[in-house]
């Protein structure tokens, strides 16, 4: 009783609007390597392209009654799906939550790209970022070794973008203080 079924993409979703198992195990089977190939490359995650491409199948099979084939394709709408729950994964709270956990002393030691930690270790700017405050050197971590800018710090950490900006410019006023 293992014979390969194949469905043309209207029986797939008549059969999947009628809630038939087979068929979303044939969807499933057919359309996840190449929607969680999608999702990876949005993500550069395997673990949470797992997660989210579990997430995108639930939602088509609980919206398979709102695929509508005039205005595409089934695997161009399955492919909105992952795409707009993998973007709403990176702006939801729990995700910006977990990767605040990151701890501040770590953020600055263990980063290293090669080129502008250098730079900066060679004017002690490493050595410096210890004297500030633990919030004050997150700032500033994300702001000069990561590349962020303040209302993206703002939105990262939850901060309102006042606090940042207020932060930012006693972290840099202290800074100056030691390095002149």
């Amino acid at each position: 009783m293992s014979s390969i079924q194949k469905y043309t993409e209207d029986e797939l979703v008549r059969l999947l609007q009628s809630r038939n198992r087979e068929a979303f195990s044939y969807l499933y089977n057919n359309y996840s390597g190449a929607l969680h190939g999608i999702i990876v490359r949005l993500t550069d995650n395997n673990v949470l392209a797992e997660d989210i491409l579990q997430e995108v199948f639930l939602k088509i099979w609980n919206n398979i009654s709102s695929y509508d084939a005039t205005k595409g394709r089934l695997f161009t709408w399955m492919m909105k799906i992952a795409r707009n729950l993998t973007i709403d994964t990176f702006r939801s709270k729990g995700y910006k939550k977990q990767q605040k956990i990151v701890t501040d002393e770590n953020f600055v030691s263990n980063y290293n790209d090669g080129t502008s930690n250098e730079k900066f270790d060679s004017i002690g700017i490493s050595k410096n970022l210890a004297v500030l405050k633990p919030e004050q050197r997150l700032i500033i971590d994300m702001a000069y070794f990561g590349g962020y800018t303040q209302e993206e710090i703002s939105k990262q950490t939850g901060l309102p973008l006042g606090t940042v900006k207020t932060r930012m410019r006693a972290a840099i006023l202290q800074l100056r203080k030691l390095l002149t």
